[in-house]
């Protein structure tokens, strides 16, 4: 399988993708786990650049194809060749985040942004894709309780972009039907239960 979380920064994705790791391996599964930007040594590179928060020069064009660079080497190098070895693979954040944040977000052509990504990933579609949805106002409460030192280029972001991006994701939830929509303001546990219900589904 290829499981992908999405969702506002802040929402808990990172936490239900260890979670469900654990499951996976429980079940003697061999799991490959990665993050976005990121998970090969090129695509890494690409990360710091993205999130340093220093390159404030950086334009919104840039940002999206440097983004999509890292996801083509990901997918190439990654997810196919795990998929293909029947192996679970687990990302977080995947082609649905640059829809939202870059074609929201950002205000980039939508109809260029999607077909960009389209071209990334070619067959390696999600089977499931997991939307933590939280309120902007729960991004801001819990950005305070973060170092700002700590936070990258991306999470310093104003609130009026979290909210176009969270436009974004309810425009992805019409429009992909195997985007699961959970509620993250809900306790972890619970969250995690509601995963395994859907993942035991299909």
């Amino acid at each position: 399988m290829f499981i992908t979380f999405e969702g506002l920064d802040f929402c808990g994705k990172s936490t239900q993708v260890k979670l469900l790791e654990k499951y996976f391996k429980s079940e003697n599964k061999t799991v490959k786990i990665i993050r976005e930007p990121g998970g090969t040594k090129i695509s890494e590179k690409v990360r710091e650049i993205l999130l340093d928060r220093n390159n404030f020069e950086m334009s919104d064009e840039t940002e999206l194809l440097l983004f999509t660079a890292s996801r083509i080497q990901l997918v190439k190098e990654v997810i196919i060749p795990n998929v293909r070895k029947n192996n679970v693979v687990i990302s977080d954040r995947f082609h649905h985040s640059s829809i939202a944040y870059q074609g929201f977000g950002r205000g980039i052509d939508l109809e260029f942004v999607e077909n960009l990504q389209a071209f990334a990933i070619k067959e390696a579609r999600p089977d499931v894709t997991f939307f933590l949805d939280i309120p902007v106002e729960t991004v801001v409460e819990r950005k305070a309780k973060v170092e700002n030192s700590e936070l990258d280029r991306i999470e310093i972001s104003q609130t009026n972009f979290y909210e176009k991006v969270r436009d974004g994701y309810y425009y992805l939830l019409n429009k992909d039907k195997y985007i699961v929509k959970i509620d993250g303001t809900l306790p972890v546990e619970e969250i995690h239960k509601i995963i395994i219900d859907k993942i035991k589904e299909i």
